[in-house]
Formats: structure tokens, C-alpha cells, sequence
């Protein structure tokens, strides 16, 4: 069984069209992924600045940059990813005392 990437955390800039729901259909249409979250950041007038959370097993990063680009999407930037049997959450580490 793959396991691969399991969890992609995105920030995409998007035109208003598609609206959220259309573009979350279209990325879940990937068999790949299992569920997604889309948290809508910022809005100006041409744009908005979303955050997209994807997880499934065996995710493909290009499979989803096209999806996002056929929509005209940009992807800013990769700002977490998760891959391997389990998912592993990030540790905040706390500052020593002196």
C-alpha cells in the first residue's frame, strides 16, 4: 500500500472565479485525495489569497498544481508537507531559560 505524501498544505492566489466550492470539487476529483480544506485568507479586487489543506494517501503534487492552474491559480508557496506511514505533527520547541 503507498503512502507517499499524506498531508500538502498550499498558498494559492486565485482569481474570484471559480468560486471555492467548484474549485474544491474539482481538486477532490483527484483519486488521490481523501478530503481538503480551503480557508479563504484575503480578498482584494481581482484576487483572493487562499490556503489549501489536502490529504489522502499517495497525493501528487503535479496532479494538483494543474488542477489548480486550469482553474488560474498560482501556488505561492509549499507550507507544509507530510509523507511516510504516519502523520507527524510539527513540535514547537519552547526557548530555554537562562
Amino acid at each position: 500500500m503507498p503512502h507517499g505524501i499524506r498531508r500538502i498544505v498550499l498558498d494559492v492566489l486565485k482569481p474570484h472565479s471559480p468560486r471555492l466550492t467548484d474549485l474544491a470539487l474539482m481538486l477532490t476529483r483527484d483519486e488521490h485525495v481523501s478530503g481538503l480544506n480551503i480557508s479563504l485568507k484575503e480578498v482584494d479586487q481581482n484576487t483572493e489569497s487562499i490556503t489549501i489543506t489536502l490529504e489522502g494517501d499517495d497525493l501528487r503534487y503535479d496532479m494538483i498544481k494543474d488542477i489548480l492552474e486550469q482553474a488560474g491559480a498560482v501556488i505561492h508557496s509549499i507550507d507544509q508537507v507530510v509523507a511516510g506511514r504516519r502523520f507527524v505533527e510539527e513540535v514547537t520547541l519552547q526557548p530555554e531559560n537562562s
